[in-house]
């Protein structure tokens, strides 16, 4: 079957021009496979300079990959058409991390909704316009007669965010790309905003790539998880694997900066050691190398390939060099349909 979205070993460095020598590798031989079918919610994870914005952007063409490319139901961007890349455009939609800077402060909440109906002429006239306005707000929990006709700053953040999913799925996409939609709205609206995009999923059938720093959320709303550390997997599989026996030191890291809800559980964040005397240059070595506490030689030496640690997981650490190494694409072996 034909993958709608797929990423051959993506790499993306910046820099080393003229005026700006010094790389920084953001992204390194990332691969990826979206299906159509079953319609899936994949989380991807780390912390700032991770390399996950870096991902999103390069998915949607917006970043063209140093090395590597992105593939669209078979065609790779480079040789699509322009009927080609339309479809890819109305097939895959994005909600960005600050629903405020989606918005220009002129304009009444309704443009950012009519726009997309008038650029994939989704209706022959305004009256049907206007019922699948509100057929989509009314999908993401909004009462059509309270948000429409306001301007951005009369709306709350949450409301704002919600109307950016409302937007993207006007167009009935297959793949939404979300970018920290969450981030920046209080804790009260995240249970809103996530169960919006699994009401997506799960009854209209669009599959869901959540970016994110926060593990909490990616294991509330995804069924797969990639781990990405300085732009390389770390770990990646079954959610509930990695998340509740987490094989990476830097999952472990990640994990156990939780604090816990307990009120008598007392909160203990691990401490990692950072080796002030390790090289600067790290892009053949383990990119975690600096920063873990079983670091071995050979973690200097090498970058550790994707072990084959479960059925439904890998790691890239020689921790667990006694597992096979995976071969091929990441989701067609470990990650759960």
């Amino acid at each position: 079957m034909t993958a709608l979205l797929e990423a051959r070993h993506l790499t993306k460095v910046f820099g080393g021009g003229l005026f700006a020598r010094r790389q920084t590798l953001a992204l390194r031989d990332f691969s990826l496979r979206i299906d159509t079918d079953p319609p899936s919610i994949t989380a991807i994870v780390g912390e700032s300079g991770s390399g996950k914005t870096t991902l999103a952007r390069v998915l949607l063409g917006v970043v063209a990959p140093t090395e590597g490319e992105v593939v669209y139901l078979g065609k790779s961007f480079e040789h699509m058409t322009a009927v080609e890349h339309r479809a890819f455009l109305r097939d895959v939609q994005v909600i960005f991390q600050d629903p405020y800077d989606a918005y220009n402060p002129f304009y009444k909440v309704d443009h950012v909704l009519a726009k997309p109906i008038a650029n994939f002429r989704l209706a022959s006239s305004r009256r049907q316009a206007r019922a699948l306005i509100e057929e989509v707000l009314e999908a993401v929990g909004l009462r059509p007669e309270d948000t429409l006709g306001r301007y951005p700053h009369q709306l709350s953040g949450g409301q704002r965010q919600r109307i950016m999913v409302a937007r993207a799925l006007l167009p009935r996409p297959r793949l939404i790309i979300a970018d920290e939609p969450v981030s920046m709205v209080d804790a009260s609206l995240r249970a809103t905003i996530l169960g919006s995009l699994r009401k997506l999923n799960q009854e209209f059938g669009i599959s869901v790539l959540y970016i994110t720093h926060d593990l909490t959320t990616a294991y509330q709303i995804s069924q797969n998880i990639i781990v990405l550390y300085r732009g390389s997997v770390a770990e990646a599989g079954d959610v509930e694997l990695v998340v509740q026996q987490p094989k990476h030191p830097y999952t472990q890291l990640l994990i156990g900066s939780i604090p816990s809800p307990n009120p008598q559980h007392r909160w203990q964040k691990r401490r990692v050691p950072i080796d002030s005397t390790a090289p600067a240059n790290t892009n053949g070595s383990c990119r975690f190398a600096a920063r873990c506490p079983s670091v071995m030689q050979r973690c200097w030496e090498r970058h550790p390939p994707l072990f084959h640690v479960d059925d439904h997981r890998v790691a890239a650490c020689y921790l667990h060099d006694t597992a096979p190494p995976i071969e091929g694409d990441i989701m067609d072996q470990v990650f759960v349909r």
